[in-house]
């Protein structure tokens, strides 16, 4: 630590020259303590929900956002029918926008998918 300069102001210390390899390592600590800030502040606004990226693209390009999950999961219409206690041809509708679903039917769609409600409705 001998290798670094203060230059005083008025008799107090203003600045500081510290060596090209000491300033690196410094700076690499208060770079991982903001990480560290950023991660813990995105942790504590964290509501939860997550939506994937592939599931966001297709819902962008127009795909019904059960579909895109569906297919994110990798299932059949008849796998999710079957799983949330459906019909085929009901989960078709929903998907080809014939049919809402009511409250209860798309929550039973979420929970088969292993997502909420509110991300069925992008």
């Amino acid at each position: 630590m001998s290798d670094i300069q203060v230059i005083a102001q008025g008799g107090k210390p203003a600045f500081y020259v510290v060596p090209a390899a000491l300033w690196e390592k410094v700076r690499d600590v208060l770079e991982g303590l903001e990480d560290e800030a950023a991660f813990d502040l995105a942790t504590a606004q964290d509501d939860g929900t997550r939506i994937p990226a592939p599931v966001a693209f297709a819902v962008a390009g127009g795909s019904h956002p059960m579909r895109a999950w569906r297919e994110h999961r990798g299932l059949s219409q008849e796998a999710l029918a079957q799983a949330a206690s459906l019909s085929k041809p009901y989960i078709s509708q929903i998907e080809s926008g014939r049919r809402a679903g009511s409250a209860a039917t798309i929550k039973k769609i979420a929970a088969a998918l292993g997502t909420t409600v509110d991300a069925l409705m992008l």
